[in-house]
């Protein structure tokens, strides 16, 4: 606990020192304890600068989601992600999620893991989750006496969270392919998956997964998958700091789904729109009756993609799975 305070502490003010005494004194620990707190980190890959009377600076933190610098990247949100359970490794953060939404965890609660060993993406996939190389997090939302209708659009809330995010600290030209996956030049960084459970025909809760390839290299992607996957730090040439974006993509959703609350789902849908790699486009769509192949015009209010074929007739897609290019 005085570990994760006094990475707190550090990174409220970066760059600077802060003296033994300081430290002290607002841990109320002794300065005895202050040093044996910084040998602990420095054992958990931070790295320290320390100079006499000025006190300690903090230089680099691993590359490693901790507690402390999670809760710092989030301090400018309200709620999404202010209560978290950060694990070593875990089966599926979707799981947790959901256990934890069924003992009453408040809305806005994360769940994020350095590993997954059974992520899941869309229609059953098994989503690839390796150790340390990735964002793999699922957040709890509670929609308020919300229809089940109203699902879909979360997905898309999502998927504009998450490209916003993206574009803003990857420096990548994202875009969605509907309804979720998000794609830098034709390839997939990231999927979305959004699970709701609901009671007389009302959303009890909801489960946002949001799993990113930020640091894979080439060779961490599996051979059957690299023609069509890729990684944020592969498309910008640089490592990602994957702590900043996670606090990116949880900025960009608390504040998305404020504007959705007290607006609709309209201002989400331009949004999306804006940010789609799919309208405009000839599309194959692999529905449960079949494949359709047309030119994707737009969203209805659902949030359902809207087609129109080569005869002139328009059909309301609600679930397919998209493939660009027809």
């Amino acid at each position: 606990m005085e570990a994760n305070r006094l990475i707190e502490m550090l990174l409220e003010h970066p760059g600077q020192y802060i003296s033994g005494e300081e430290i002290s004194r607002r841990l109320s620990i002794s300065r005895t304890a202050v040093w044996k707190q910084i040998a602990k980190l420095r054992e958990e890959g931070y790295e320290f600068e320390s100079a006499p009377r000025r006190g300690y600076r903090l230089i680099r933190q691993p590359d490693k989601l901790s507690q402390a610098g999670l809760l710092h990247a989030l301090q400018g949100n309200r709620i999404f992600g202010r209560r978290l359970k950060l694990l070593e490794s875990t089966p599926s953060t979707q799981e947790e999620v959901r256990k934890l939404a069924e003992e009453g965890a408040p809305h806005g609660t994360l769940v994020l893991a350095e590993e997954q060993t059974a992520g899941r993406g869309r229609q059953g996939r098994r989503w690839y989750s390796p150790p340390g190389k990735g964002i793999w997090m699922s957040l709890l939302l509670r929609p308020e006496r919300q229809p089940l209708s109203i699902a879909p659009q979360l997905t898309l809330l999502a998927a504009v969270a998450v490209c916003r995010a993206v574009r803003k600290v990857g420096g990548v030209d994202a875009g969605i392919k509907w309804p979720n996956d998000i794609l830098v030049g034709g390839r997939k960084l990231c999927g979305i998956i959004v699970e709701s459970v609901a009671e007389d025909e009302l959303i009890r809760f909801a489960v946002a997964g949001i799993g990113i390839d930020v640091n894979l290299e080439a060779n961490d992607i599996p051979q059957e998958l690299s023609p069509i996957a890729t990684s944020l730090s592969l498309e910008s040439g640089r490592r990602i700091d994957r702590i900043t974006l996670i606090g990116a993509v949880l900025t960009e959703m608390e504040q998305l789904y404020e504007l959705y609350t007290q607006e609709g789902f309209a201002p989400v849908s331009h949004l999306w729109e804006a940010l789609s790699v799919t309208l405009g486009r000839e599309i194959a769509v692999h529905t449960p009756n079949g494949v359709l192949k047309g030119t994707a015009t737009g969203l209805d209010p659902s949030g359902a993609l809207l087609l129109l074929d080569q005869d002139g007739k328009h059909f309301t897609i609600f679930s397919g799975e998209v493939q660009l290019g027809g």
